[in-house]
């Protein structure tokens, strides 16, 4: 599954706002440093779905505030 996410670093609050199927908005409090805030990014992405954060990961955007995030099927199919 691949989603579209607004990352905002800094932030008071731990949030995750889902703006459609595809789409949402993340606030970590941690800081965009040394990669802090996409690892922050993947543990809430884990807590609010319910898996494992080994199941996520960040295709584009490492260095921006919009990000794709891939997550991987939980029994992907072989081909």
């Amino acid at each position: 599954m691949k989603l579209f996410v607004k990352v905002k670093p800094n932030a008071k609050k731990e949030l995750v706002l889902r703006i459609d199927e595809a789409s949402y908005k993340v606030a970590v409090s941690a800081s965009p440093e040394k990669g802090r805030a996409n690892k922050a990014l993947i543990d809430a992405l884990a807590r609010y779905f319910d898996i494992p954060k080994s199941r996520i990961s960040i295709s584009a955007g490492h260095t921006t505030r919009n990000k794709i995030v891939n997550i991987q099927d939980k029994y992907p199919l072989n081909n």
